[in-house]
């Protein structure tokens, strides 16, 4: 029998020591800003908190008691909305264009990437679809089809943005998801095999892809271009040895490595804190994945199990794509570290799942 408890508190632990470590390595990663201009690290720093932990805290409670059920009845109109908001970045005035990509909104003064709701109600819709499918998925007009169709909508915005790290990430989540769900092995081949080769012109209409390939495959060939920010990075996380330099002690992260609050906070805080620090921030998001997993397998029912799955995969998979990558095991394609790196929509959005997973936990078997 099942029957409503209380949230899961071993995760709720989990994700407040994730967020705590997450904000002391971000506070450290930050004073490169700091020491450079005071107004942009006070512009970044209420960013982060205000409109990130703050309110993903507040988001956090608010959707961990709204019942993850309802978001089933309304999934289709969540998705559609957000990929009208995602569209948004083309319109002047209100899309904000920065490095050559369109991927923000400006709305009141305030900067949002609608990337982050587009991920979300993809898998809301996704499990959605999943568990009305469930008994027809040995079809592939109820496997196959569906997949295909969402991720042409999400790619046709990744390749006009440019944005490939989204896409990738909505791939990977739905391949996750539908696999979970219990689709035919060949099925999922010929999915991953066109996902695959619908990167492929991708990559070759933007030279930049390529650029990245290259880099990844040879980073000492362009080392002073291209190359330089993974070169820095080995760099940071080497010198940190052991129990690395110490808090706010990192070298890079002073106009040497870009990015130090971004891309490249995981070089900085392995330089500052060395392997074993960079090995318990490794753990934790191990442990957040098997807890979430857990929660997933005791859900009483399969939409809440694929959106739990679908949600672990969407935190999980871009941390370590964003660790990976600064360890040159994997291209950079500009994930966020979640609950660490610069980016206050990242992590507001990050914690409104987890209260998503927090609610969850509540309709499930017992876990001990």
């Amino acid at each position: 029998m099942s029957r409503k408890r209380k949230f899961d508190k071993i995760f709720a632990s989990l994700v407040a020591v994730l967020v705590l470590f997450g904000f002391f390595l971000f506070m450290s990663a930050s004073l490169g800003l700091l020491a450079k201009d005071r107004g942009d690290f006070l512009s970044v720093f209420s960013k982060q908190v205000g409109l990130g932990l703050f309110g993903g805290l507040i988001i956090l409670v608010i959707l961990s008691k709204i019942h993850y059920k309802n978001y089933r009845k309304y999934a289709f109109y969540i998705f559609i909305g957000s990929l009208i908001v995602s569209s948004l970045v083309f319109v002047p005035k209100i899309g904000i264009s920065h490095g050559g990509a369109r991927r923000w909104l400006d709305i009141f003064g305030f900067s949002f990437q609608p990337a982050e709701l587009l991920k979300i109600s993809f898998v809301m819709y996704f499990a959605a679809l999943l568990s009305s499918f469930k008994s027809k998925l040995h079809q592939w007009k109820y496997s196959i089809i569906p997949i295909m169709v969402l991720l042409s909508f999400v790619a046709l915005l990744a390749f006009l943005q440019p944005d490939y790290g989204t896409f990738v990430i909505i791939g990977i989540t739905a391949i996750g998801m539908i696999f979970v769900a219990g689709i035919n092995l060949k099925h999922l081949s010929i999915i991953i095999g066109s996902v695959f080769v619908a990167i492929i012109p991708l990559a070759l209409y933007k030279p930049y892809v390529i650029e990245r390939i290259i880099t990844f495959i040879n980073p000492t060939q362009n080392s002073l271009s291209s190359g330089y920010q993974i070169k820095q990075s080995l760099i940071a996380i080497g010198s940190g040895g052991i129990f690395g330099k110490g808090f706010g002690k990192s070298i890079q992260k002073f106009g040497l490595l870009p990015e130090p609050m971004g891309d490249s906070i995981f070089a900085i805080s392995a330089e500052e804190w060395g392997f074993i620090g960079a090995l318990f921030l490794i753990t934790l998001f191990l442990l957040f994945a098997l807890r979430g997993l857990k929660i997933a397998s005791h859900s009483t029912d399969v939409y809440g199990r694929l959106l739990a799955v679908g949600i672990v995969i969407l935190i999980v998979s871009q941390s370590f794509i964003n660790i990976a990558s600064m360890l040159n095991i994997f291209p950079m394609i500009g994930m966020p570290l979640i609950f660490v790196s610069q980016g206050g929509t990242a992590l507001l959005f990050a914690l409104a799942e987890v209260g998503i997973l927090l609610n969850i936990s509540k309709y499930k078997k017992t876990i001990n």
